[in-house]
């Protein structure tokens, strides 16, 4: 029986810079009907995924920054865990000595070393607005820190990026790839997968009744610990070999069809 279905945004809900279809918002309140609470775990910032939320009628805990943080529609906040300082200076000094693109988060505000076109896509597919302070501007916002992001050109320059950086700072601090051309930075132990368990266990619901969808590297530990899994049809591979079920692709609303399909018509079979 699934209690608790728990969802990616991009990619998953909703396509790149697209609002939630009809479909997959009513699927979600089916979903709600029948007892199943619906959140979303997202790398977004929680105002970037705050009116995606609110798009689905629902008063939904969100998990955001890969699970540093997760807070309700209405505001309540359920856990929060922000970066060191001191760790965040040197991560932003490696990256500007690597002359890498650097966007930070702290408290809930998005802040910029440079505006560039890399900015100028994010805020628009976010639909948030940044602040550009510098690189000396970085260390005047390093308190509340719940995740940086930098953006490359290509997977490929991603990869590297992300193999670069986890040589640098070992385990100290945590970098993944969540989409082709980002590199997201949290502290360590901090993911979707923590995000999920501790919203599991707050709400009294065990990751056995719990289903997740999701298409990306950043997904795949949440998949890894929940009871059931479904992967997009146009998830990276690595994230369909981890799911239990591959649905249709997010184009073609397969966010509400396995909804269909792995919780309604499952729970109505009492499975």
């Amino acid at each position: 029986m699934i209690k608790l279905l728990v969802t990616d945004l991009d990619g998953t809900l909703l396509p790149k810079g697209a609002d939630v279809s009809a479909a997959n918002i009513a699927a979600v309140q089916r979903a709600v009907a029948a007892g199943v609470t619906v959140s979303i775990a997202t790398g977004r910032m929680y105002p970037a995924a705050l009116p995606v939320a609110k798009s689905l009628g629902v008063d939904v805990p969100i998990v955001t920054y890969n699970g540093g943080l997760i807070r309700r529609v209405s505001g309540e906040v359920l856990f929060e865990s922000t970066m060191e300082p001191e760790l965040v200076a040197e991560v932003v000094d490696f990256c500007h000595s690597q002359g890498w693109y650097l966007q930070l988060y702290n408290d809930n505000q998005l802040y910029f070393a440079e505006y560039t076109e890399a900015s100028r896509g994010y805020e628009a597919g976010q639909k948030v607005a940044g602040e550009t302070v510098g690189w000396d501007g970085f260390k005047e916002h390093l308190n509340r820190v719940h995740k940086l992001v930098s953006i490359t050109g290509s997977a490929e320059e991603t990869a590297e990026r992300v193999r670069i950086f986890t040589e640098h700072f070992g385990d100290r601090v945590a970098a993944v790839r969540s989409n082709p051309t980002y590199m997201e930075i949290n502290r360590p132990g901090i993911t979707k997968a923590s995000g999920v368990r501790r919203l599991a266990e707050a709400l009294g619901v065990s990751l056995d009744e719990t289903i997740v969808l999701g298409d990306s590297y950043n997904d795949l530990p949440m998949m890894q610990v929940a009871g059931t899994s479904v992967a997009m049809g146009n998830a990276e591979p690595a994230v369909k070999d981890a799911a239990t079920f591959v649905t249709g692709t997010c184009a073609e609303d397969g966010f509400a069809a396995a909804v269909e399909k792995y919780v309604l018509d499952a729970n109505a079979k009492g499975e």
